[in-house]
């Protein structure tokens, strides 16, 4: 069974057909970077791109970096402005010709490691936080989602998280490793401390070199592993909230 699936990020909008009986791709993704200013129409008209590219028909499931309750998006924190209260879901149905599944970035990638990935057959908390533009938070509660988290917002330092410790935030410093390693680690304690995760799920980019971190953060209580689906989980998951509209 093949479903679509769309993550739109701070710096790139990614989509490809997925293979919903492995969790895996069923062809190359196409990545296009994400419009600046990322306002709705832009990035409306490079989502059709992506879709369009591979001709592919059928409902199209969408991640967007934010809280997105019943099709409206209501925060927009690493796009234009123009997306707080907006009925996104209209406007990419009204583009794409197609009906539409709309869900919060971090939520597609967290339901994709849940069903495929690193906490399948998982119980209790389970938390999967995205390093990327942001820190995207998904949470589990015996498989169950809690949707729309943002822990990325939680206060690092006196600063959004997200501003402190994300893989973009590591960039802007030229932190090394070591260095963002420790500030991760000051993010982990503060969400373990509200949460008391059984497991952590690091995704986004940086779950392609867990060797360089992973191993220089402190132990914890929680287990702490890297994304399987590394950063294909946004687009699987994705193509699974696509499925369920038939």
């Amino acid at each position: 069974m093949r479903s679509f699936g769309v993550d739109i990020g701070g710096s790139g909008i990614k989509g490809a057909p997925v293979d919903l009986e492995r969790g895996a791709l069923a062809e190359e993704r196409l990545k296009l970077f994400t419009p600046h200013p990322a306002a709705p129409s832009a990035v409306v008209d490079t989502v059709c791109r992506v879709v369009e590219h591979f001709g592919q028909p059928g409902p199209v499931g969408i991640t967007f970096p934010g809280v997105v309750v019943d099709g409206h998006t209501l925060t927009a924190a690493n796009v234009a402005a123009g997306w707080v209260g907006l009925d996104a879901v209209d406007h990419f149905e009204q583009a794409l010709g197609r009906p539409v599944a709309l869900l919060n970035d971090a939520d597609a990638a967290g339901m994709a490691e849940m069903a495929y990935g690193a906490g399948r057959d998982r119980d209790g908390v389970v938390i999967t936080l995205t390093f990327g533009t942001g820190i995207g938070s998904a949470l589990f509660v015996d498989g169950t989602l809690v949707p729309n988290t943002e822990l990325g917002h939680l206060e690092l330092d006196g600063k959004d998280a997200e501003k402190r410790a994300s893989a973009a935030a590591r960039d802007r410093h030229d932190l090394s490793w070591s260095k963002w390693a420790r500030r991760v680690d000051a993010y982990l304690a503060h969400v373990e401390m509200l949460f008391s995760p059984h497991l952590v799920i690091i995704g986004g980019g940086v779950s392609r070199k867990p060797e360089k971190f992973l191993p220089l953060l402190k132990r914890r209580r929680a287990e702490i592993v890297p994304a399987r689906l590394q950063n294909d989980a946004g687009i699987v998951g994705a193509a699974m909230a696509a499925a369920k509209l038939g």
